[in-house]
């Protein structure tokens, strides 16, 4: 087992958090993925991967299905949806083909990505379809005339 490009992750990843779950590129699954924290996956998946944490795909990581996180950084492939609350990292040999829906998307040069995408920027969207009252100043100068 080559852990080179998983160390390499894990010492790239900027969460604090104490429990990460690591599963290889010689791991294959079918059905649901579920964690609380961080994960990182490098193997293949026909199903979906459901969390409240952060994700991250290898080079390795071929994922058929849906994903649903915090935040996810994909190195490998996805062939499926991504909804994540926060942020989307789409690395320089990623492949995505279905749709991204985040608050945050950054893709490196390189990347595939065939679908739709949904910016949703959480609290600005709600300033912005909310005009503010115009403020109109009066000339004390017209007033004297």
């Amino acid at each position: 087992m080559n852990l080179n490009n998983i160390t390499s992750l894990v010492s790239e990843s900027s969460s604090a958090s104490a429990s990460k779950n690591i599963l290889t590129s010689d791991v294959e699954l079918k059905g649901t993925i579920k964690f609380e924290s961080e994960m990182i996956f490098d193997g293949k998946l026909e199903g979906e991967i459901i969390s409240e944490g952060t994700l991250t795909l290898g080079k390795n990581a071929v994922v058929k299905g849906e994903i649903r996180t915090k935040s996810v950084t994909i190195h490998g492939s996805v062939n499926g949806n991504v909804t994540v609350q926060e942020r989307c990292e789409l690395k320089s040999n990623a492949e995505l083909l279905g749709d991204l829906k985040a608050m945050r998307i950054i893709i490196e040069e390189g990347a595939t990505f065939i679908g739709h995408s949904e910016v949703t920027p959480g609290k600005t969207t709600s300033r912005l379809t909310t005009p503010a009252a115009p403020s109109y100043s009066s000339d004390s100068s017209e007033d004297n005339a």
